[in-house]
């Protein structure tokens, strides 16, 4: 069946850099562009990242501009974020999406403190 996994989120202090990686199975991950959102408590869910089915195109929240890298590996059907320069207002649960088809991983939380 259609699946998103990801992995990878934990406690990390400020400052500090965290990979997360979605694994899509159940569908052709090479022909569809993928997102990273995030929801904080009490917050909507927000989008922080999208790559383009070929990985040539990205765009990012202005908020995490110049510290998140969204990528692919679409030999592995896995998308990647890497946040560096943490801060706590990056306290979050992460998705990962498929959005043309309004699919979503289960999440996976971050939190930035001390």
């Amino acid at each position: 069946q259609v699946q998103l996994v990801e992995s990878g989120g934990g406690l990390v202090q400020p400052g500090g850099s965290l990979r997360l990686s979605c694994v899509a199975s159940g569908f052709t991950f090479s022909n569809y562009a993928m997102s990273w959102y995030r929801q904080a408590p009490g917050k909507e869910r927000e989008l922080v990242a999208f790559i383009s089915s070929s990985g040539a195109g990205t765009n990012y929240a202005d908020s995490v501009k110049g510290r998140f890298t969204i990528s692919r590996d679409n030999a592995k059907n896995t998308v990647y974020l890497q946040m560096n320069s943490l801060k706590p207002e990056d306290t979050a649960v992460y998705y990962c999406k498929v959005p043309s088809r309004g699919i979503w991983g289960q999440g996976t939380q971050v939190t930035v403190s001390s």
